[in-house]
């Protein structure tokens, strides 16, 4: 017979559940109008031959405008010097994210250029959890690839096709290890406080347009220069800007931050990867692209588990850092001796 407690808890887990329920769809929600914007954007920029980095920046401009008018992070607690500075710090990656990741988009696609988002995370938590435990490691490598016979592989034909595939590849991938990487900057500049976290990702996101004008204005004279000599003029998509500077921008920001807080569900998680790989599915079938469903399942799989991998141990690396600090702290504690009989 099962105890009165436990059918209380049984009894209590569903209302916490179905208050979820609504959580996770507008998260699911606002992932699909992401992903949407995504390939609205990569369809315009190649019917329209369009510069990727100034659309983003033009996508840019108005979303941090949009980000200073509602959380306003010049009100309320004045913020020191040390969340401020690793905040502008973090725009400058966030633009060089959005340089890497619109280039991987236009030569890689749209679903590449989102997994390869993931698997970029992935590495940057690998790395994180891997640093300063095997550094020895990559001596062993490089004492390893100097007697490997790598002229013999550059010489040969065969091996030229799979290498431009690669470099190509490794865009969105660098994209996706920087998109991880201002992800933790701004997890620890915020100590976790929601509303500071929206006031310094405001001031991030104003850094990063002010970090992007000078490559964008600079891309725009070599598109002048060129659309000169063919007298093209390019076409406005509406929805492609506007789906960019809302679900793009705005809203995929307000709905990680819930799913965060309220769901525990982080950008690198399993769960988050299903829902933008079933967007994903769908937009492929819609948009009509060279899609091929067993190999992305594959893919998405032995990413998911990449992903489950990588979490697992830095939850590991969390528990033997705080079971050595309990360790020392004990170590350190003075021995209390029972005093001696008078």
């Amino acid at each position: 017979m099962m105890s009165p407690n436990r059918v209380s808890e049984d009894r209590g887990n569903p209302p916490h559940n179905f208050r979820q329920t609504p959580l996770q769809i507008i998260h699911i929600l606002a992932n699909f109008m992401r992903i949407w914007s995504i390939y609205s954007m990569y369809r315009y920029i190649q019917q329209t031959g369009a510069s990727v980095v100034l659309f983003l920046f033009a996508c840019l401009a108005p979303a941090s405008i949009l980000f200073l008018i509602l959380q306003k992070p010049w009100r309320g607690r004045p913020l020191s010097n040390t969340q401020v500075v690793p905040s502008i710090i973090n725009g400058g990656i966030t633009a060089l994210y959005l340089v890497l990741w619109g280039k991987g988009l236009k030569s890689c696609g749209p679903a590449r250029a989102i997994l390869a988002e993931y698997s970029g995370a992935v590495l940057g938590v690998l790395s994180a959890v891997l640093y300063g435990r095997r550094a020895h490691m990559w001596k062993k490598c490089c004492k390893l690839n100097k007697n490997l016979p790598w002229e013999d592989r550059d010489s040969s034909e065969s091996q030229t096709e799979p290498v431009l595939g690669l470099k190509l590849m490794l865009i969105p991938i660098i994209a996706g290890i920087l998109s991880a990487l201002r992800r933790v900057i701004a997890r620890r500049v915020s100590i976790k406080v929601n509303q500071l976290k929206r006031r310094l990702h405001a001031l991030t996101i104003a850094s990063a347009t002010c970090f992007m004008f000078p490559i964008a204005m600079w891309d725009m004279i070599i598109g002048s220069s060129s659309e000169s000599d063919n007298n093209k003029k390019l076409p406005f998509s509406a929805w492609a800007f506007f789906s960019t500077v809302l679900f793009g921008n705005i809203v995929i920001f307000y709905a990680d931050s819930i799913a965060e807080e309220r769901l525990h569900m982080v950008f690198s998680s399993p769960r988050h990867l299903a829902a933008a790989s079933a967007c994903i599915i769908i937009m492929e079938n819609l948009y009509k692209m060279d899609f091929s469903l067993a190999g992305f399942t594959i893919c998405c799989l032995i990413l998911g588990f990449g992903i489950h991998e990588a979490t697992s141990l830095e939850l590991n690396r969390k528990d033997s850092i705080q079971n050595s600090d309990s360790s020392i702290r004990e170590f350190d504690d003075p021995i209390q001796m029972s005093p001696l009989p008078t």
